[in-house]
């Protein structure tokens, strides 16, 4: 049985967390573009609830998306760089 180094089984965990962070953020933006579209037509559709979650939830996870994004290069460029195989 193979294996697997460390510094994939890091970068396999960064990549899921990023799609789901990022599941997370493009599903804000389109609840948030769907809610300005309907207060343009006087219509409620949880505008002023977004507005309330932007800082306790949808800005942690543009940063966590950020930060995870460029963690992801780092580990994928520490892999290449101490890469033991000779080939």
């Amino acid at each position: 049985m193979t294996q697997i180094p460390i510094t994939q089984r890091i970068s396999s965990f960064i990549s899921w967390v990023l799609v789901v962070d990022l599941g997370l953020v493009l599903l804000s933006l389109g609840w948030f573009l769907v809610a300005v579209l309907g207060r343009s037509m006087n219509l409620d559709l949880g505008l002023d609830l977004w507005y309330s979650l932007w800082n306790p939830l949808i800005m942690p996870a543009l940063g966590v998306l950020m930060a995870g994004a460029i963690a992801s290069g780092v580990v994928g460029w520490l892999g290449r760089r101490f890469k033991t195989d000779p080939s």
